[in-house]
């Protein structure tokens, strides 16, 4: 029978013997990809980068972008240190390519020449923005949140059109520079969900 200072003991080894064993084992690449820098919100200069599909991590160009959608999910990315800022998920974007005559006086000056970007997280209960379609009302394509079926209108910066989605997207303000587009601001409005209460 062993005593209550053996059962300790033999706690403290195996808990150091396995400390050990997983700092030695290979960095996975997730450890990796939590580089200084990736939870940064998005800066000024930051590129954005495909988040999903083939051209996963590659700047996305203006005409990689087909006129009146669909919304793709991108990412900020440091031009100087090549960090993508996946490091949170409130960093990542919608980026959604319309015609510049159809923009609101407050949206046109925060877009690329028609293209726009907000955050995918939903102002309702943080769900991500998935789906580009018809609005529930009217004929135009809008932003989706199919979690609990919020709608928000691009043209009109991310405003509320459908849903129990209490205020807009935030905004992150772009430019066209050098064959890429680049964030020019940081987000405009709360990015996220409400709080509880």
């Amino acid at each position: 029978m062993s005593s209550p200072s053996d059962q300790t003991r033999r706690t403290i080894l195996l808990t150091a013997l396995a400390t050990a064993v997983h700092a030695s084992a290979p960095r996975s690449a997730a450890a990796e990809e939590d580089a200084p820098g990736s939870d940064l919100r998005p800066q000024k200069a930051d590129v954005l980068v495909f988040a999903e599909g083939d051209h996963a991590g590659e700047v996305i160009k203006p005409q990689d972008l087909k006129p009146g959608g669909p919304a793709v999910r991108a990412w900020p990315k440091d031009p100087k240190t090549s960090v993508v800022r996946k490091g949170s998920r409130l960093n990542e974007v919608v980026v959604v390519k319309l015609d510049p005559a159809e923009l609101d006086d407050s949206t046109r000056p925060r877009s690329a020449d028609g293209i726009v970007a907000y955050s995918v997280i939903c102002s309702h209960a943080g769900c991500p923005i998935t789906a580009w379609g018809k609005a529930a009302q009217g004929d135009k394509d809008v932003l989706k949140c199919v979690c609990h079926n919020s709608e928000f209108d691009p043209r009109q910066s991310a405003q509320v059109v459908f849903g129990p989605a209490p205020r807009r997207l935030a905004a992150l303000p772009l430019a066209a520079a050098d064959g890429s587009l680049t964030v020019v601001g940081t987000f405009i409005g709360k990015v996220g969900a409400q709080q509880g209460g």
